[in-house]
């Protein structure tokens, strides 16, 4: 226990990592920004204040964007097809590990059987838009701002995806205003809660929720949306309520994996630490840290002397990362001289 308390030390206060190889905007993600029908015109209003928002933080992050539903819609192709084309030409890039964001900004319905966000001209369905990604091998994450758009979590759910829903049904039909506080969150230090200089996909989830839950509290409105996060690709997703700080404190009636990890290690807007961190370093501690809260998640199943020594053995190989290169190494010892003999 000495040697994990030790290794607890060294992670909880990381040394400075070579910038050898440290991100590059080659490293940095695409974010697609689909702006739908406004359906009247403050509700436009309101989608374009979001949608500068996200262009100002992918700016701050040196991140790609790319923007649909912006433009003059009387061009020959329709918001759908635009859509389409720039997820295909996004998939066939060969950097798999360069993260691609896409950001759905609008209004949704449902009917019983299918999602479908609205565009300007036809609209884009669950079933739709999870064809059109289930070739995607890039980290991915949705962030789906609308009403009735909780059906696509469940398409979309998948192995190194974070989905993120304005409502947990499709039947909460009602405007959501998740998108306004989740524009205002992502890259707003006030939303980092576990203060280490950035703000992730987790925090800003967490904190727009609870933006969202204070303004219908204020008003004395009964709440007609609650955002729902899945991250480990069971397609249930996780509420903010669920979270104390960046972890969640609730166990799921069936025993279902709780989300919240892998969406904690996503950041639109890198610290200076992260960035200086080469990429490969960054995807080991990633991978290093799932498998840490995977064995948490086993604890009580097994025994404590096992349990403990597989940590020990996690947090040490975590600890390394943070230890610079160069850093000095104790000599070793000269061999000490021969006594003489005595006659």
């Amino acid at each position: 226990m000495t040697w994990l308390i030790f290794c607890l030390s060294l992670v909880s206060t990381p040394q400075p990592i070579p910038a050898t190889g440290a991100a590059t905007t080659a490293d940095r993600p695409t974010v697609i920004v689909v702006v739908g029908a406004e359906g009247e015109s403050e509700y436009g209003r309101e989608f374009a204040k979001w949608a500068d928002r996200w262009a100002d933080a992918t700016a701050k992050a040196s991140a790609e964007l790319l923007v649909v539903g912006r433009d003059d819609a009387s061009t020959s192709s329709t918001d759908k097809q635009r859509l389409q084309s720039l997820i295909d030409a996004q998939l066939k890039q060969p950097a798999e590990t360069k993260p691609l964001w896409l950001v759905l900004i609008g209004h949704g319905t449902h009917d019983g059987k299918e999602a479908k966000f609205n565009l300007r001209g036809p609209d884009v369905s669950d079933a739709e838009l999870a064809e059109w990604l289930k070739a995607c091998r890039r980290p991915l994450a949705v962030i789906d701002c609308s009403s009735s758009s909780a059906p696509f979590l469940n398409r979309l759910s998948g192995r190194d995806r974070v989905v993120i829903t304005a409502t947990r049904t499709g039947s909460e039909t009602n405007y959501a205003r998740f998108g306004d506080s989740f524009s205002a969150s992502v890259a707003d230090p006030a939303a980092d809660l576990d203060k280490d200089g950035q703000t992730s996909l987790l925090e800003a989830f967490i904190s727009a929720s609870h933006r969202v839950e204070a303004f219908y509290k204020e008003a004395g409105r009964l709440p007609t949306e609650h955002a729902l996060l899945d991250d480990n690709g069971d397609a249930l997703g996780t509420p903010a309520n669920w979270f104390q700080g960046t972890r969640a404190t609730l166990a799921a009636k069936n025993g279902a994996p709780l989300d919240g990890t892998r969406a904690n290690q996503w950041h639109l807007l890198l610290s200076p630490a992260e960035q200086a961190m080469p990429a490969g370093a960054r995807a080991k501690r990633d991978a290093l840290e799932l498998r840490i809260e995977t064995l948490r998640g086993k604890k009580a199943s097994m025994p404590e002397a096992e349990y403990y020594a597989q940590l020990e053995e996690l947090m040490l190989e975590l600890a390394r990362l943070y230890q610079p290169e160069s850093a000095p190494t104790r000599p070793t010892p000269a061999p000490a001289a021969p006594r003489p003999t005595t006659p």
